[in-house]
């Protein structure tokens, strides 16, 4: 330290600087505007709320690698090289408020602060706070913000938290919550074993309500901080044996899954019913299915040319696309678009994909992958080409893949995880699900092929496996009759109230009714969960708007919130398919439903400049089925609109859905439709095409599917004897008095 040696004074007393940098300390400079040399400070003449005039500035004085700053305010003695410093005029300068970094003689965070452990800080600038210390003090300051916003509105019943703590408005003044009467309502905390009992004088009392969620919250938080403070106490060599034994019982379920299936029982096979491909008789009809094939020619040759094997195309960059959804395994597309390319009669295009589907397609990959959407594509799509063309290895492959997921089930309630890694077995859920929570539509998502792997493969133990989800969610509790999106699979109790009848809820319902009809009409617990769960969302979540269109509001906590999504956009296809068992008459009032749901998503996508329609549109604000916010603009190839106008054209025949269907093809060619695919767009409102470059394998699963079967006679895949997944493949009703597949014991 030069200046210290310099100096004829002593040590000065010490002092963090902050205690500077709050008395107005600024950068020095000599007289005449030039910087004082490096690691002499200048001293600082008196102003308001600064340091008396000619204050001994401080000094940095290392002892055994430590840091300590200095500063006296009666020691005689100049500050620069021990000379009067009577020139300088302008303040001392500072390293930093607090030295964040020290070099590697270490300190970290300590490292100067008052006594100063730490390292000494080397490369101290001028200002105030190095750039680094800027950064890290903003990005902490950031985390606690975003912990706050995140703990009040991912925790259940958030909004009533965040009107009734944060902003600690009066309980009277809150509007209350409807409730459907009954005896004995409450709610119950299992994990807990305590139960709130509602007095049934008030049972909407927002106070009760209130002080039972507060509750809740700090009985959920003081669980986690126990088990946190239980792993904490563990030591590494327990923890460690802990996930040896814990991969031990993976391995062997997944063992008792695989012996199983010692191999697959034979069948008959019987020509399916309804694939007969005649040409419509109308010339105008026939001129248009044939421009839908052509479509899906281009679509299929890009994919072939720029993509072949793998999950996706990218139609602009004409390369290759995989989402992280499918993991390591391949061919997505492939598998999505072969029942497709069967019923368009592409039959050379078919037996290429069963050629690479048999040398290629492998599912032995250690890579995680959403359980729900290889289900829906890579399951579905294989089931639905057996039925088809009765080839083995479709089956072959879908029950090898059916096995691999299973492992999934492995959770203390029997509700599968979200995410699964093929190799290990091991299983998690998205960690933005509600505390860990499983997603209604991702779990609810899985009985139609479940019900068919155990038809093909002879074994009841997939159908168990989704019959005992039904079994869980017939136990609990519903808010309002409603199924909220989030179920906990390790205490098989709610997360979030949060109801939605488009993302993260939308397949639940659409399975609860196929797979009444899937049965032959013989599931009748299926059928009467399906009308109970639409008594609910009729009485909460359907509304009118001022302009006469009827949309479905998605419902958090109690509280409406009016944004529908494209994805909601299907239930107008499920409300008219389920009209026929409709019980008390209602039949011709759900038909009507559907019908006013297919005209609120036409409006969506007549009110864009691209005539597509957006992600989610909203209802408020003075608008009506419009995108308000830039991030639900895009239009991703999506298929729901279409399928409503397919259920509603094949129910109806009213001439408007294939006026509506044909508007959307004429949109498609227009914007979507490049040299190398077909893109999705993402801004619809916009006149000018913005690319996301990505051809979806729905797309040729579902929009160019559901677009031909429109523009082809009802006798093509007739819905008395097809039932589609959610991803647009036809499985066949199993019917009870003559089995189209008869399973023969070995």
């Amino acid at each position: 330290m030069e200046n210290l040696t310099n100096c004829d004074e002593g040590l000065q007393p010490a002092l963090c600087r902050a205690c500077l940098f709050a008395k107005g300390a600024a950068p020095a400079r000599r007289a005449g505007g030039k910087p004082l040399p490096k690691g002499r400070p200048a001293a600082q003449t008196r102003a308001l709320g600064g340091l008396d005039a000619q204050e001994p500035a401080p000094q940095p004085l290392t002892a055994g690698g430590s840091e300590v700053w200095l500063i006296s305010g009666s020691a005689p003695g100049p500050w620069t090289d021990c000379q009067p410093a009577a020139a300088a005029t302008e303040a001392m300068p500072v390293g930093g408020l607090l030295p964040l970094f020290s070099s590697s003689g270490g300190g970290g965070l300590g490292g100067g602060l008052g006594g100063g452990l730490g390292g000494s800080r080397k490369g101290s600038g001028p200002a105030a706070f190095r750039l680094t210390e800027k950064f890290v003090l903003l990005l902490v300051f950031s985390a606690f913000i975003t912990l706050c916003f995140g703990a009040i509105f991912f925790l259940p019943d958030s909004s009533k938290l965040l009107s009734g703590v944060l902003f600690h408005s009066n309980p009277a003044l809150q509007p209350p919550v409807e409730h459907k009467p009954g005896p004995g309502a409450h709610a119950e905390d299992a994990a807990a074993g305590r139960v709130w009992h509602r007095e049934e004088g008030v049972p909407g009392d927002p106070g009760a309500i209130l002080e039972d969620n507060l509750a809740r919250i700090r009985e959920n938080h003081e669980r986690a901080l126990r088990e946190a403070k239980e792993t904490l106490q563990k030591l590494p060599e327990e923890i460690q044996r802990d996930i040896l034994l814990e991969k031990e019982k993976v391995a062997q379920d997944q063992l008792r899954d695989k012996e199983l299936f010692g191999g697959l029982p034979k069948v008959d096979f019987q020509p399916p019913i309804g694939v007969e491909n005649r040409e419509p008789a109308d010339a105008t009809i026939r001129e248009k299915r044939a421009k839908i094939k052509e479509m899906m020619n281009h679509a299929w040759n890009n994919y072939k040319r720029y993509a072949w094997g793998l999950n996706e195309l990218k139609p602009i960059s004409k390369e290759g696309h995989s989402s992280s959804l499918f993991g390591n395994i391949k061919g997505a597309t492939i598998v999505d678009a072969l029942d497709t390319l069967f019923i368009m009669g592409m039959k050379t295009e078919f037996q290429e994909a069963k050629s690479w589907i048999k040398k290629y397609l492998d599912f032995n990959v250690n890579a995680e992958v959403s359980v729900f959407e290889v289900n829906i594509r890579f399951v579905g799509g294989l089931l639905s080409a057996y039925y088809l063309s009765g080839e083995e290895i479709f089956r072959k492959k879908a029950v090898e893949l059916g096995v691999k997921l299973l492992p999934a089930f492995h959770t203390p309630s029997g509700i599968p995880w979200a995410l699964l890694n093929m190799k290990s077995g091991i299983g998690r859920n998205w960690p933005w699900a509600s505390g860990g929570s499983s997603i209604l539509a991702e779990f609810g998502t899985l009985h139609l092929e479940f019900m068919h792997l155990s038809h093909l493969s002879g074994n009841p133990i997939f159908a168990e496996k989704v019959m005992n989800i039904r079994t869980v969610l017939n136990k609990l509790d519903k808010p309002e009759g409603l199924y909220p999106n989030y179920l906990n699979p390790n205490s098989g109790q709610w997360g979030q109230h949060h109801v939605s009848v488009g993302g993260l809820g939308d397949s639940f319902y659409e399975y609860l009714l196929k797979a009444w009809l899937m049965s032959d009409k013989t599931d009748t617990e299926a059928k009467k969960m399906y009308f109970d769960a639409v008594q609910a969302i009729e009485t909460h979540l359907i509304r009118k708007s001022s302009g006469g269109l009827t949309y479905i509001a998605e419902w958090k906590g109690g509280l409406l919130e009016h944004k529908m999504g494209h994805l909601t956009c299907f239930a107008g296809g499920m409300f008219a398919l389920g009209a026929d068992g409709a019980p008390e008459a209602r039949a011709q009032h759900y038909l009507e439903l559907g019908a006013e749901i297919a005209r609120t998503c036409h409006e969506s996508y007549n009110r864009t400049y691209m005539k597509l329609g957006p992600e989610a549109f909203r209802f408020d604000g003075g608008v009506e089925a419009i995108a308000t916010r830039q991030n639900e603009k895009y239009y991703i190839l999506r298929p729901e609109v279409i399928e409503t106008y397919m259920y509603m054209w094949r129910l109806t025949h009213d001439p408007k859905y294939r006026t509506w269907a044909w508007e959307a093809v004429e949109a498609l060619e227009s914007h979507c439709r490049v040299n190398g695919g077909y893109s999705g767009l993402r801004d619809v409102y916009f006149a000018s095409e913005s690319y996301d470059d990505v051809q979806q394998s729905f797309f040729l699963a579902e929009t160019l599917k559901y677009l031909y079967l429109i523009f082809s006679d009802d006798d093509l895949l007739p819905l008395e004897h097809w039932i589609f997944n959610t991803e647009a493949h036809p499985f066949p009703v199993l019917r009870e008095e003559k089995k189209e597949i008869e399973v023969k014991e070995k």
